[in-house]
């Protein structure tokens, strides 16, 4: 490449160019914020739709960056959920927020590299003290540590590989067994998978009849896989399950893993963020005693994507895991007292997560996320009691670490077609999106699962959309009503 090459040529922006564009970028996200609610809380489009839409052949000659800009934020963009928008309440919604994402720019635009400390001094400093407010609001040890992941499934890997490398010999990797309720998320799963573990070596126990892990039934398999010659190693309890908020009973699982000599895990990728306020630090008793625990604060912490946490009881059990030393990298390998963040999780090459999580606790401060956690937990009971006072609408579950399920069922209607008609208003919802929620199974029945634990989520907004959904639902009656007709006919 000859020395008087143009800045585009060398894949670079003049700086008037760069600042042109980087301002509208700014224009862009404010304006997105700040007309959230008169938006729909997401768009939808098929497979086929979007491919005639965008698929292209690769360009070899540059265009104008804010055409491009343009098209990114009005063509592509536009086609998704919206997990930040205060009427968004179905699977967990990810509020964000302004500070996080300015500081998401900046670790984009420094790119620092975050596996070695002699590359990354003053941002490794960072997350170690962002892993140290985290670990002392969990109540847990002063030699606790941990790593920031891309998000919960990769912080339950990290934990369990780490359980494993502690408590298991070699030779009792393969008779091995694991304990979690029927509630447990997907994620636990698919790490066992992925760490070698058989189907036999898992037991998903049935929950109790508020749906948590029974001490009773737990009791009884570990005793069981004992006597069998078994080696239970791990409990995965829930401090708030992903279908109801469920909490598992924490301080009798903690008391039962050290009379047993188990690994106590608790998957907290959505609640264990509740421990900001004081209900949900009552709530969550207990959840200091886990050998490891995991949360996203991409969720109830409101970061953007990604941000997911593991802390363990001891910073070596990482270290003694995951330290690998090859040749090319003993230059980095200096100083015991300096932490080399590749040496405690997966990742080699890393960002540099904490910043937005740093940032905008410095910006707000602990207190004003503890009010907005709270203001989760009163959304979630406001909707409780709308649900109770609509007629047709019945509640499943009531709130629970500001998550609530119900259903709608007009007494008109036998069982068969209940279920039939909350599955087809759920489609309805996702068509609609003036609103949105997701839908579960509990005991076998489709209900509806609401979370409405965006800061900027109002009471109008939890009432208008719970009417809104009513109209749906009545809507869906009568096409069911008259669907039902023309059979009979």
């Amino acid at each position: 490449m000859s020395d008087n090459s143009s800045p585009r040529e060398q894949l670079d922006l003049s700086p008037d160019e760069m600042r042109e564009l980087g301002y509208r970028v700014v224009d862009r996200l404010v304006d997105h914020l700040e007309t959230l609610p008169d938006q729909s809380a997401g768009r939808q489009a098929r497979r086929k739709e979007m491919e005639e839409q965008f698929d292209e052949p690769l360009p070899t000659e540059g265009e104008d960056p804010i055409e491009v800009l343009e098209q990114a934020t009005e063509e592509i963009l536009s086609y998704a959920m919206r997990p930040n928008h205060p009427r968004f309440f179905g699977f967990i919604p990810s509020p964000s927020n302004f500070v996080s994402v300015m500081a998401d720019a900046l670790t984009s635009g420094f790119n620092p590299f975050l596996g070695m400390w002699m590359e990354a001094a003053g941002p490794s400093q960072i997350e170690l003290t962002t892993i140290d407010w985290l670990r002392e609001l969990c109540g847990l040890p002063d030699k606790a540590g941990g790593l920031f992941t891309s998000g919960g499934s990769a912080a339950n890997l990290t934990a369990l590989c780490a359980a494993r490398e502690v408590m298991l010999a070699p030779d009792q990797v393969r008779d091995a067994v694991i304990y979690f309720s029927d509630q447990t998320h997907s994620s636990i799963d698919r790490a066992l998978r992925i760490l070698g573990f058989q189907p036999d070596q898992i037991r998903r126990l049935p929950s109790d009849d508020h749906f948590r892990l029974d001490l009773e039934a737990l009791q009884t398999a570990i005793s069981d896989d004992r006597a069998a010659g078994r080696h239970p190693f791990c409990v995965v309890a829930n401090p708030g399950t992903t279908n109801t908020g469920a909490v598992d009973p924490l301080a009798q699982i903690a008391d039962l893993c050290e009379r047993e000599e188990l690994w106590m895990h608790a998957d907290g990728a959505y609640g264990t963020a509740a421990v900001l306020c004081e209900e949900g630090r009552a709530k969550l008793d207990g959840i200091g005693r886990a050998h490891s625990l995991s949360f996203d604060p991409h969720k109830w912490l409101f970061q953007p994507f990604e941000i997911g946490c593991v802390l363990t009881r001891n910073r070596r059990w990482l270290r003694d895991t995951f330290r690998v030393l090859p040749e090319y990298l003993e230059d980095i390998d200096m100083d015991e007292e300096e932490v080399n963040f590749a040496d405690h999780g997966l990742q080699l090459t890393r960002n540099f997560r904490a910043l937005k999580l740093w940032m905008s606790l410095k910006v707000f401060g602990a207190s004003a996320f503890a009010d907005a956690v709270q203001h989760g937990f009163d959304m979630a009971r406001t909707a409780e009691q709308i649900i109770r006072d609509r007629p047709d609408w019945s509640l499943v579950t009531p709130a629970q670490m500001g998550i609530l399920t119900f259903r709608y069922e007009p007494e008109d209607l036998p069982e068969s077609s209940i279920e039939s008609l909350n599955h087809q208003l759920v489609s309805a919802i996702f068509e609609d999106s003036w609103a949105l929620t997701s839908s579960t199974k509990l005991r076998g029945s489709t209900v509806l699962r609401f979370c409405p634990i965006n800061p900027r989520t109002t009471e109008d907004d939890i009432r208008e959309t719970i009417d809104h959904f009513g109209k749906l639902a009545r809507r869906c009656h009568r096409e069911l009503d008259a669907a039902s007709a023309g059979q009979q006919a």
